[in-house]
């Protein structure tokens, strides 16, 4: 099977580093989407259902099915010969606690409008799980000084100022597979939504294994999601801002406010 589309990926970008050796594995097979599967089935990988999770062929999806919903009653991910379905599939093994519930989340959101009323709007919870879906960023941290200065778009203090805080204290995972397609032709306007996770939830990113870092944070965000989501949760996070993660990062960089917006006066998160 072809996997040409999959060349452009550069994996020493550090933005990938999560992803990195299960995804050049992945990348690297002779049938990426028979690897896939292996990698599921090894992982015992179910939905809500406790369905086990399959990635298929877009053409198994029926016409009359939303995506969501076929995941959420079959297991099976129809995944295309694209970069966008590939990032999806490596969240999946990556963030599968997550994964699950942002599928019982929108599926659920799916049933609920179909027994409501067919011409009912699309819910905000719906729009959320999308948006984390599809672009969110995991910033692990305890400091709150941070959280306080990203939230308030005090971008220089954040990236500058606090530069070897953010460094020491912050740990930055993509999770929006669109964020990683996005981001294989990086630009400096690519803007993510961060999803804070304390690290209250006692995980010690310094004395874990990566595996065991992103184990840690897909039980506890899972959890987070279980108990509610709203859009008001995020936080903008231009991605080349992240200290370390893209070349000439000096003061001009970050004032840029085409990139590095301020805050809107009213905007009251």
């Amino acid at each position: 099977m072809s996997t040409s589309f999959l060349d452009c990926i550069d994996w020493s970008r550090p933005w990938l580093k999560h992803v990195r050796n299960i995804g050049e594995r992945i990348a690297s097979a002779p049938d990426w989407r028979l690897e896939l599967n292996l990698c599921a089935a090894a992982m015992a990988l179910h939905n809500h259902r406790k369905l086990s999770i399959r990635f298929v062929l877009q053409a198994d999806l029926p016409a009359d099915t939303a995506y969501e919903t076929f995941i959420s009653n079959t297991g099976c991910v129809p995944t295309r010969d694209n970069l966008h379905d590939f990032f999806n599939a490596l969240v999946w093994l990556t963030f599968p606690r997550i994964k699950v519930q942002l599928n019982l989340l929108q599926a659920m959101e799916i049933e609920r409008v179909i027994t409501q009323s067919t011409t009912a709007p699309r819910g905000k919870l719906r729009d959320a799980a999308t948006i984390f879906d599809e672009n969110a960023i995991l910033l692990v941290t305890s400091n709150r000084e941070l959280v306080t200065a990203l939230r308030a778009h005090e971008w220089e203090d954040a990236f500058i100022a606090r530069r070897n805080d953010f460094s020491q204290d912050c740990g930055v995972f993509l999770f929006g597979h669109a964020l990683m397609e996005k981001l294989v032709a990086p630009y400096k306007a690519i803007t993510g939504h961060a999803w804070i996770v304390s690290l209250n939830m006692n995980l010690d990113l310094e004395a874990l294994t990566l595996l065991d870092q992103l184990s840690g944070i897909d039980a506890h965000v899972a959890l987070q999601l279980a108990n509610g989501l709203s859009t008001a949760d995020f936080s903008p996070l231009p991605v080349l801002g992240v200290p370390t993660w893209w070349e000439g990062q000096d003061d001009a960089f970050y004032q840029d406010v085409s990139v590095f917006r301020p805050k809107r006066k009213y905007d009251a998160r």
